[in-house]
């Protein structure tokens, strides 16, 4: 089945998964950085340095729209600080499996049932950033 990426295995975009994540919203942003050890030497030229390999940073990954239970779900995916991510490399344009940590998570409760507990969730904001490993 078609995903978009994985978290620890999970797919997100593969509707056959016990609590199916959608595809995040267009508008997602895979960076690529190259890490760069540099300064400037006494006739003001810039010296440096690659440092390791270049890393990625998957930016922005936003759902509009999640029901309390997709939202919990993607959270516990992301409960260990480090997560292997399967992605698309605009590189290679392949998959790549690497290890990475979650940044800031946020989500806005938007439908509460009658007891004031969250049925929905809209903008839906994850950023996954790659550890160097």
């Amino acid at each position: 089945m078609a995903y978009y990426f994985a978290i620890n295995g999970y797919k997100i975009g593969d509707t056959t998964e016990s609590v199916p994540i959608p595809f995040p919203k267009r508008g997602v942003k895979p960076l690529v950085t190259t890490v760069v050890n540099s300064g400037r030497n006494a006739n003001g030229v810039v010296v440096g340095q690659k440092i390791g390999r270049d890393q990625y940073k998957l930016d922005q990954l936003e759902w509009a729209w999640l029901t309390a239970e997709q939202w919990s779900k993607l959270l516990s995916l992301l409960k260990d600080f480090f997560v292997t991510v399967t992605f698309w490399d605009p590189v290679t344009n392949d998959r790549k499996s690497l290890r990475m940590y979650c940044g800031d998570r946020s989500a806005e409760p938007y439908w509460v049932n009658s007891a004031g507990k969250p049925t929905h969730y809209k903008d839906c904001k994850v950023n996954l950033i790659d550890t160097g490993a």
